[in-house]
């Protein structure tokens, strides 16, 4: 399959796919045929909305906070109160309310694909996406290098990185706060993060979009190859469904719009999913749990089932470690479905070249991806 994978990788990785864009549907199209020559069934391409971004919706955020604070107390304590829930919402994989009512929104795209038994018992899913990220100073790859470096104890005990979006959280709580009870150092810090994140918030909405070959078209890949196995090796009583959403990185509005659509015709007894993101990294990795503010552990039944594929398919899954990012398994597990995330990590237990231009085909682990592809057929046989 590693001819298969790679070209997969190095096709979609040859334009940029932001979020809610032609190019994202441009990749939709081309993944939809590769899907549908593969052998599988009832393959689509699922028009959906999206804002398509996140620096607008939490930079605004942020701006509103200050505006607030600037105009007194009782501004800052309702209006600082409301921005920082709409954070808390906007990353936690919520409603989305203020990007949804406040903010314009346009097509985004989502594959999906069918393939073993249609009326079987149980259900699979596996997430993909085929959109990329912008980039930013705060993904420079050298600033979790350096924390590693600088205290390598603490880093080899670590099961987490800095869950730095609390910097976004932190502007509109704490000018809130300082507008039910005055305290000077409450405003002094709340400004400070408010207005520090503004500037990070506006820095990657002007950088540009990476390629994002392990981020996270080594999961894409790994989804058609999947479906050829399938068409090979025809799963007994399992029905697959292969999902690549757009808007992935936009906080994960297309995986939100498919919940939407068919979430209502996926018994939750019946119907499992597996996420899987950055396995081109070079450690494959079962995430015990993400959150950017709020840690939410995925199934455990799913995390065994997937560890114990990895042990069926000789891949070694690193257990332990939890991620304060977001991706799609986030969406599934707050509606209630058994979920597991397939991940990857470098030695900084950060995915590699995450959201950075060096996130090309080149600077892949075409190994972990063959491997996350071994483990994805032993969970369909488990």
């Amino acid at each position: 399959m590693r001819p298969l994978i790679e070209r997969v990788v190095r096709e979609l990785a040859s334009f940029e796919r932001p979020s809610a864009s032609d190019e994202e549907r441009r990749a939709a199209e081309w993944l939809a045929a590769e899907l549908g020559a593969a052998g599988c069934r009832d393959v689509r391409v699922e028009e959906e909305r999206a804002h398509g971004g996140y620096w607008w919706p939490l930079g605004l955020l942020n701006v509103a906070a200050l505006v607030a604070a600037a105009l007194g107390r009782r501004a800052a304590a309702v209006v600082g109160g409301l921005a920082a829930a709409a954070v808390y919402d906007d990353v936690s994989g919520g409603k989305l309310w203020f990007r949804r009512r406040a903010l314009p929104h346009r097509p985004t795209w989502n594959v999906v694909a069918e393939a073993g038994e249609a009326n079987a018992a149980r259900t699979i899913v596996f997430i993909a996406h085929h959109d990329a990220a912008h980039s930013g100073l705060v993904f420079h790859p050298a600033l979790p290098r350096a924390a590693m470096e600088r205290m390598p104890k603490l880093h080899a005990k670590a099961d987490q990185s800095v869950p730095i979006i609390f910097g976004v959280f932190l502007g509109p709580l704490l000018l809130a706060l300082w507008g039910l009870t005055g305290r000077r150092l409450l405003r002094a810090a709340g400004t400070c993060f408010a207005v520090g994140a503004t500037a990070t918030m506006a820095d990657i909405g002007r950088s540009a979009v990476v390629p994002g070959a392990n981020d996270n078209l080594s999961s894409v890949a790994v989804l058609v190859a999947l479906a050829h196995s399938l068409r090979a090796n025809q799963p007994a009583g399992t029905r697959v469904i292969l999902l690549s959403t757009g808007s992935e990185e936009s906080f994960m509005e297309g995986m939100q719009a498919f919940g939407r659509r068919h979430f209502p015709d996926l018994p939750r007894e019946t119907t499992e999913f597996v996420c899987l993101e950055c396995v081109g990294s070079p450690q494959l990795c079962v995430v015990e749990a993400e959150g950017m503010l709020r840690m939410r552990p995925y199934t455990e039944s799913s995390r065994e089932a997937l560890a114990r594929a990895g042990q069926a398919a000789g891949v070694e899954l690193r257990r332990g470690l939890r991620t304060v990012a977001a991706t799609d398994g986030l969406i599934a597990l707050r509606a209630g479905y058994p979920t597991c995330t397939l991940g990857g990590i470098d030695e900084t237990k950060f995915p590699s070249n995450y959201h950075w231009p060096s996130d090309t085909p080149d600077n892949l682990s075409w190994e972990s991806v063959d491997g996350a592809l071994r483990v994805c057929e032993a969970y369909v046989r488990g």
